[in-house]
């Protein structure tokens, strides 16, 4: 292939300035000129001086080399066909003297030809921050025979008098590249600095930039490298550097690849770096951008060269890890890495590779899906199953599938389950899978259980709290180094940190809620031991130095969402087994260490092997509106890890569309777009858009800024915590450049400004418009509040906000067993902002109920669950009258009619005969008459209105409007409620059994030869014989039978106990 501009040749030359063959290496493995591997076949050798061929010129000892080098002649570098990358204008010019061959003889008349020097520039002075003509690989106004090299994305400044000025000359005048010939098109070989062995003795850089030259051990020149070069030449010694060459190949061969490896074996540091020199240039090496594009054919790996976007879980972890990679390039945040986070970026036009928050680059793919300037994305610690990640994740799998197939995507995951990950991101086939393991220390469990629990229906128990400082403070007695704690949140950090003063360290609180500062400072590493006391945030994402022991209190927050009671929040939980080992872990980075758990051995084995994924349990208002944003609202087709919960999504579509976010068929509208581009929930973007035309956006942004950041309010006092705020506190700093950035995000404010609200209402009005459905008003008991949602609320004791009638409640939590949630957070508001902040809940209702036996109409207005106002109503709709029975019927059953005799005796029969023939003879049971209520009922269930209507019902007429009529002439012939009997008089038939039964004395059957028959001669009445004193004496449905073989035993006990009664011998007679 072609080298390009900037390519070269390189051969040794000896102390005499001839050729002697061998090649040099050129810094990255290669020797161009000389045999061995990698050889290629050099161009055939063509006579000096023709036309065609290039000149090779042969540069002597350079006078200002020998008096670096104590006057000690030095081999020196040609080039063939292009400019050497370092030398002086006096060995170039005896270089070309040499070339030209023999001095010609002297003129006939004696003239002395004129000698040529060659001239000797002195080496550049450029003023600080000056930069190189894009695509001229030199100084602006400065002349084309002096060049410099052009700047690597962030290179070590050499000092000015090291410069070297370079000048090309050729044979053919001023042209920059006289008589190239190329050279076979194959690609170069891969290079991998890391993996590379030791350093060259000659190392040059390509495509301009200057050649580091050591000779007998003494640098003889400028070393200006490329900072990600010269760190992959001598990286960090740890296990994943030993991995990078594999994973490099994969994702040239596949663009996707996922990285197995446990915590602290150098993901974070060297993967990032390997992949930003992948995405270099092909043929010179060169950051993307910085030069025009070779030709030939291109190399593997991406199509496209930009940065490298690595995303880490949370905003420390982020910046963290900037800064880390800078201090191993030596240079600021900033420069070759940056990073961006919500409220700050520090990245420049030299970045290449770029630490960003997974919810940043969550928003730049819906801003640009393309991902313009990106080449690699990087995403770490998926394992973790955060809810952004799950969702980025699948959105750049569609990208590469319909945008970008040349963009590269990396998952670096700490756990086994890395395969799921590879099958979603590889395309037909899973991805490359590159297991590292981490040659960590071992770890010594000691286990220190509490005597109490480590949980109740309060939260943390103060007694465990004082439990895991007194844990530390044996691990600092009994171990050596600096001592990790693994406390839920950032009110357990700081209790702690309190019950710690005193001990012989440094106790340093580390927690996302505070500054940038303060945690910088628990990440570095002092003269005294520390004891770090933090959230779960240094599990896995970030690293702690010096750290040798861990004491794990093994509880963790997780995000929970009631759907019902729409209530979401933080819930402390215990941690996995996967979790407590990664904390352990940290303990082993340096050195043996110890790991202390508050548990003991058998809780351990009762924890579950993995944390829960997000999208499983966490609110997904977010998440749908992202997915309604990217054109999928129902996320079909997207390649997520677990599907979301169809409940949790219905839920918060109705969200969505309550805040007019997302139209009836899930897709975004261009208020829900709005919305979406505010960096919050999307209830707080809704509050700020909608608050600022009437409190002001000022005043708007800092109720969201503080909304967003979970603050905790004494007292569960909102506008305290805001005034805390404004005059100013630990985390003021932070808070207001918070208010500064979404004060800015509201294009037009403040044209419906109302100058009369106090500051307790405009703050209550902002939370209402967030939280809606958490307005409250107190109950009759006067102690509790019922909000929107139909939740019961409980203001903690002592509260100041126990006065108002109404609130806005922020925040609130129901713990297990409790009836009511206890507020955390709210603000006062009146009747009339309730109304306006949440008209979408405001609702007029008529019932009509069947209550206490009596039909009860009244009309009621409601805020959600709250009941503002009702009355009666006098004569409500019929319609509303039979539903209200028929549910008072379908709760306490048909018995609450008025069954008489005729109506349950006519319902016996019908149910009889649909026993026995079926249709058309209806179906009377209590469920099929419930189902069909408006049938037979509903006319005259219009006309009630009380008790006494209802027990006015003919029940007997309603069951008849359930026959045909044609099957209603035969229902006394089918079913008939008498049978005539042989002596003339009646008897009444009983269908309440399952067959007909006919109960009469003996001596009333005398006559009959057979059993009476029913239902069209089907079904045969079953007899009840008595006695003359109406006691059972038989039984039958067969009296055939029964007069020929029972009737005789039967007669004699009856002529003895009655012998004053008839009893002949032949019954039939």
């Amino acid at each position: 292939m072609d080298e390009g501009p900037g390519h070269q040749q390189l051969e040794r030359v000896d102390e005499r300035g001839q050729g002697t063959g061998e090649g040099i290496d050129d810094g990255h493995g290669r020797t161009p000129a000389g045999g061995g591997e990698g050889e290629r076949e050099a161009p055939a050798p063509v006579p000096q001086g023709s036309p065609a061929g290039p000149r090779r010129r042969r540069l002597g000892t350079c006078w200002w080399f020998r008096r670096r080098a104590g006057a000690r002649p030095l081999p020196v570098l040609a080039a063939e066909g292009a400019r050497a990358s370092w030398g002086c204008a006096a060995a170039r010019g005896r270089a070309a003297a040499a070339a030209r061959g023999p001095r010609a003889p002297r003129a006939a008349a004696g003239r002395r030809p004129r000698r040529t020097r060659a001239r000797r520039r002195a080496p550049p002075r450029w003023p600080r921050g000056s930069r190189l003509r894009a695509g001229t690989g030199r100084r602006p106004g400065t002349s084309s025979r002096t060049t410099a090299r052009r700047r690597a994305p962030a290179p070590a400044r050499a000092a000015p008098g090291r410069r070297l000025a370079r000048r090309r000359r050729t044979s053919g005048g001023r042209s920059a590249r006289a008589g190239h010939v190329p050279s076979s098109s194959s690609p170069p070989p891969v290079v991998r600095p890391w993996s590379s062995g030791p350093c060259p003795r000659y190392r040059s850089t390509v495509s301009g930039q200057r050649t580091a030259r050591r000779s007998g051990g003494r640098d003889n020149g400028p070393v200006d490298l490329d900072p990600i070069a010269r760190l992959l030449a001598s990286p960090p010694d740890l296990p994943v550097r030993h991995h990078l060459d594999d994973l490099v190949d994969a994702v040239r061969a596949r663009g996707v690849a996922v990285l197995q490896a446990p915590p602290g074996t150098g993901k974070t540091t060297l993967v990032p770096p390997a992949l930003a020199a992948m995405t270099a240039s092909p043929a010179t090496g060169t950051p993307a951008g910085t030069g025009p594009a070779p030709a030939g054919p291109a190399s593997p790996g991406p199509a496209r060269a930009g940065r490298v976007v690595v995303t880490q879980p949370r905003r420390i972890a982020a910046r963290a890890a900037a800064r880390r990679l800078a201090h191993l390039l030596g240079e600021p945040v900033g420069r070759t890495v940056g990073f961006s986070v919500r409220g700050e970026s520090r990245t420049g036009p030299e970045t290449r590779i770029e630490v960003v928050t997974t919810g940043v680059l969550l928003r730049r793919l819906q801003r640009d899906p393309e991902l313009a300037g990106v080449a690699v994305v990087v995403l770490d610690e998926v394992h973790e199953r955060h809810l952004d990640a799950d969702l980025t994740l699948a959105l750049l799998v569609d990208v590469r599938a319909t945008l970008r197939p040349d963009l590269a995507v990396v998952a670096m995951s700490a756990t086994i389950e890395a395969e799921r990950t590879a099958s979603l991101l590889g395309d037909g086939a899973p991805a490359p899978v590159v297991v590292a393991d981490g040659s960590l220390f071992p770890v010594r469990e000691v286990w220190a259980p509490s005597p109490g629990p480590r949980l109740d229906e309060r939260g943390v128990p103060r007694a465990f709290l004082d439990h895991v400082a007194a844990t530390t403070r044996r691990a600092l007695a009994e171990q050596p180094g600096d001592v990790l704690v693994f406390v839920p949140g950032a009110g357990e950090v700081d209790g702690v940190a309190r019950r710690l003063g005193g001990v012989d360290a440094d106790v340093r609180p580390l927690h996302g809620r505070l500054p940038a500062r303060e945690q910088d400072l628990a990440l570095t590493p002092g003269p005294r031991r520390r004891v770090v006391v933090s959230t779960a945030v240094a599990e896995s994402s970030l690293t702690v130095p010096g750290v040798r022991v861990v004491v794990d209190a093994g509880l963790s927050r997780e995000p929970r969402t009631d759907h019902r009671r729409g209530l979401a929040g933080l819930v402390t939980v215990r941690v996995s087994r996967a979790a407590a080992e990664q904390r352990a872990g940290r303990a082993g980075r340096e050195g043996p260490g110890a790991v202390y758990r508050c548990w003991s051995p058998g809780e351990h084995a009762q924890l579950v092997a993995h944390p829960t994924p997000e999208i499983l349990t966490a609110d997904l208002v977010a998440f749908a509106l992202e997915l309604a944003c990217w054109g999928s609202p129902d996320g079909a087709g997207l390649a997520l890890l677990d599907p979301p919960p169809a409940a949790a999504m219905a839920v918060a579509r109705a969200t969505l569309e309550a805040l007019g976010a997302v139209h009836p068929d899930g897709t975004v509208t261009p208020r829900g777009r709005e919305i979406a581009r505010v960096p919050a929930d999307p209830r707080l973007a809704r509050a700020l858009l909608d608050a600022s035309d009437v409190v002001g956006p000022r005043l708007a942004a800092e109720v969201v800024a503080l909304l967003s950041d979970d603050v905790r309010a004494p007292g569960a006092d909102l506008v305290a915590a805001l005034r805390d705020a404004r005059r100013g506190g630990p985390a003021s700093g932070a808070w207001r450049a918070q208010v500064e950035r979404l004060q800015g995000l509201v294009p037009t404010a403040g044209r419906g400004r109302r100058e009369d609200l106090s500051l307790d209402l405009a703050v209550g009005l902002v939370v209402a418009l967030a939280h809606p459905d958490r307005v409250a008003r107190r109950r009759a008991n006067g102690s509790t509040y019922l909000m929107a949602s139909g939740t019961g609320a409980a203001l903690p004791p002592g509260s100041p906000l126990a006065g108002y009638d109404w609130l806005a409640v922020a925040d609130a939590d129901r713990g297990a067993g409790r009836r009511d949630a206890t507020v955390r957070s709210a603000a006062p508001i009146d009747e009339d902002l309730a109304y306006e902040a949440a008209s979408a809940a405001l609702r007029e209702d008529e019932t009509v109920t069947w209550t206490g036996g009596r039909v009860q109409a009244r009309r009621t207005t409601r805020l959600g669950a709250i009941e503002i106002a009702s009355q009666r109503i006098t004569d409500p709709p019929a319609d509303r009258v039979v539903a209200a029975l028929r549910d008072g019927l379908e709760r306490d059953g048909l018995d609450v009619l008025p069954w008489r005799e005729p109506a349950r005796e006519l319902r016996h029969r019908l149910a009889f005969l649909h026993r026995a023939l079926g249709e058309p003879w209806p179906d009377v049971g209590d469920d099929a008459l419930l189902a069909g209520l408006d049938t037979w009922l509903g006319p005259d269930l219009a006309r009630v209105r009380t008790a006494a209507d209802l027990q006015r019902l003919d029940l007997t007429g309603a069951l008849r409007r359930l026959l045909p009529w044609p099957a209603a002439g035969r229902l006394d012939e089918l079913a008939p409620v008498r049978v005539d009997l042989p002596g003339g008089r009646g008897a009444r038939l009983d269908y309440t059994g399952d067959q007909p039964v006919l109960a009469v004395k003996v001596q009333d059957a005398f006559g009959w030869r057979t059993t009476p028959r029913v239902a069209d001669g089907r079904v045969p009445v079953l007899l009840h014989l008595l006695s003359p004193a109406r006691r059972p004496a038989a039984i039958t449905a067969d009296l055939e039978s029964f007069w020929r073989t029972g009737y005789a035993q039967v007669r004699a006990e009856l002529r003895r106990r009655y012998p004053k009664h008839d009893w002949p011998e032949d019954p039939t007679a």
